[in-house]
């Protein structure tokens, strides 16, 4: 078919229907998810034919051939990569077949999907091995007859373009259809947004830009409207999954049905889509929706139950969620955290055992100290990530200032959100002096107050302490910590002001033993400052016994431990533990009236203990 006539035929008013997934249909059929679909055109050609048909039933006006992978990398896979002549071949004939059965004008699209493998510079195929290999697919299905030529599900801008230069250079009068895949956060897998794929796109001269697969059709939407948006003379196409796959049973479920897709193909025809289908999940039953939908009624006259063809960024299913924490916290419930030190060396097996236990007991977050007391410790960003992908529980990241620069603090901060860490616990951090390296470097550009402002002003919204844009934003949930028996009230209450500010959203306290005194000191800032709009977190470290008691009174800065809880301890003697449990609760529910949480700190990985207490504040 001639680019003219096709465009013509796009342009005519209401949208071309494609068909929707063939994987999805022959893995229904029980073929196993591990077999080279591609090979099935020679080896079961009937049950392809028969999915094409049901799909030309369901009201498709174009099928896309059986090659999606059919390309030499991923042929090679499976040991086929001499064969793809004669899969291409067999693909695009049975296709035919199909169509010249019915009396309908149904177009055969050639079917192109991603080789598999990265191309340079983030892999290592040269740009020309790519588009010889796209070459060598594309010349068969040309040659055997398609109308036109889809490119699809691809994430790399760079393949795209190898992929659509071979199909101009073979067959520069046949119709293109580029088509892009994203992320759920609405960006390529190598970080490019709609915009700039759209721009690319149209620039290198495509004649239909895609957006497919990625997640449901309320992203597509989105991506569609974005894409458009930024080049509004192009024509698009919209072809998404029924949602984000999920496991059940054993077998991959895709969420959407059919009616909602019959809804979507309004919204996509209202957004300017001149090309709708399905992708990953979709069966005749989804394409026979749509094409209901799009066949009885006009744009003009089309109305929607709810205005998803005006769906707004923050509404979309990309949006990312507050943390677990940030959600209990927002409605009203009491949280626990507990405080974990990272290994000394190389093992993370104890550390993670006792993040398991922790986790079966009931806390909501575990707080990883980064080298607490000033002490060579594993990276708190290495701990955060493992718990959280091997524990199944949501970390907070302890985020001291002391010992980096700006251009440090900024990249921890784009490692942190990148390894999936959301809450960040920010403070000044111990001086290295009184460490195990004394003469280390204790330098640094910002203070508390000022790195929780570079986060929820800058990185939050997008651009870091320079202005420069950080390509999306960050979501951290940021939190400050809080003396409740400070030297000087007025100070403390006065830093806290700048914290808060500055758009702290909780605050962490250090250990209180006193409560009596940390309540008048409660009662002096809600005076000065106003009731508190950020929940606190009331620091509790259990004592261990009489020794760790005297330790702590005497020799760590801001920890003032009543003469009567030690003496208590003293004459626990061998039921110490159990003593320090019992005033770890009280103190507690003496706290309990003025704060939203606790944030324990059992020493000496004494995880058993935080348990305990967790198991009786339940």
């Amino acid at each position: 078919m001639e680019i003219a006539e096709f465009l013509k035929r796009i342009d005519a008013g209401k949208p071309l229907l494609s068909d929707g997934a063939m994987g999805t249909m022959l893995y229904q059929c029980g073929v196993s998810i591990d077999s080279c679909f591609d090979q099935l055109n020679l080896i079961k050609p009937t049950l392809i034919a028969e999915i094409h048909q049901e799909y030309i039933e369901a009201g498709a006006q174009m099928i896309q051939t059986n090659t999606f992978g059919a390309n030499r990398f991923k042929l090679a896979w499976l040991g086929l990569q001499d064969q793809v002549a004669k899969i291409n071949s067999a693909g695009v004939e049975l296709a035919r077949g199909v169509v010249a059965a019915n009396s309908q004008p149904i177009l055969i699209a050639g079917d192109v999907g991603p080789l598999g493998i990265r191309l340079s510079p983030f892999g290592r195929i040269q740009a020309e091995q790519a588009r010889q290999a796209f070459c060598e697919q594309i010349d068969v299905l040309v040659k055997s007859g398609v109308d036109l030529i889809i490119i699809e599900t691809m994430t790399d801008l760079y393949e795209i373009h190898e992929a659509l230069k071979a199909a101009r250079e073979l067959a520069p009068s046949l119709p293109i259809i580029t088509s892009m895949s994203f992320t759920r956060d609405d960006r390529t897998v190598l970080g490019d947004d709609p915009a700039k794929v759209a721009k690319m796109l149209s620039e290198w001269g495509t004649d239909v830009i895609g957006v497919n697969c990625s997640g449901g059709p309320k992203q597509i939407l989105w991506i569609l409207q974005q894409m458009r948006q930024n080049v509004p003379q192009a024509r698009y196409s919209a072809m998404p999954n029924a949602g984000w796959p999920e496991q059940v049973g054993g077998r991959i479920m895709y969420p959407a049905a059919p009616e909602y897709f019959g809804e979507y193909a309004l919204a996509f025809w209202q957004a300017g889509a001149n090309l709708v289908g399905g992708c990953c999940g979709t069966t005749p039953q989804h394409i026979a929706a749509m094409s209901q939908s799009i066949e009885t009624t006009s744009l003009e006259k089309s109305t929607l139950s709810t205005p998803i063809n005006l769906v707004e960024r923050e509404e979309s299913i990309t949006t990312e969620k507050p943390t677990q924490m940030a959600q209990k916290l927002a409605e009203g419930k009491f949280v626990i955290a507990v405080e974990m030190d990272p290994p000394r060396g190389l093992s993370t097996h104890k550390l993670l055992a006792g993040a398991a236990l922790l986790a079966e007991a009931g806390a909501d977050v575990i707080n990883v100290a980064d080298s607490p007391m000033a002490r060579m410790r594993m990276s708190p960003w290495a701990v955060c990530n493992l718990i959280q992908n091997q524990v199944n529980v949501e970390t907070v990241l302890h985020f001291p200032t002391r010992g980096r620069n700006l251009l440090r603090v900024q990249g921890d901060l784009l490692a942190a959100h990148a390894l999936g860490v959301r809450n960040v616990f920010v403070v000044m951090g111990d001086p290295t002096a009184i460490g195990e390296y004394p003469n280390a470097m204790d330098n640094f550009d910002l203070v508390p107050s000022g790195l929780i402002k570079l986060i929820k002003e800058g990185f939050n919204t997008g651009v870091d302490h320079a202005g420069t844009n950080i390509g999306q934003p960050t979501s951290f949930f940021v939190g400050c910590a809080l003396n409740l028996h400070p030297s000087d009230p007025l100070n403390e209450i006065k830093m806290l002001q700048r914290k808060i500010k500055a758009g702290a959203d909780f605050i962490l306290t250090q250990p209180v033993f006193n409560p009596e005194s940390a309540t008048l000191f409660l009662e002096q800032l809600t005076e000065i400052n106003g009731p508190l709009k950020i929940p606190i977190l009331v620091g509790i470290l259990p004592l261990a016994n009489a020794r760790h008691a005297a330790f702590l009174h005497h020799e760590v800065p801001g920890i003032d431990i009543p003469s009567s809880l030690l003496e208590r301890m003293q004459k626990a003697a061998e039921n110490s533990s159990h003593t320090g449990i019992e005033i770890g609760i009280e103190l507690i529910n003496q706290m309990k009236p003025h704060i939203q949480g606790v944030y324990l700190m059992p020493a000496f990985n004494r995880f058993d203990t935080a348990a305990e207490i967790i198991d009786a504040l339940q």
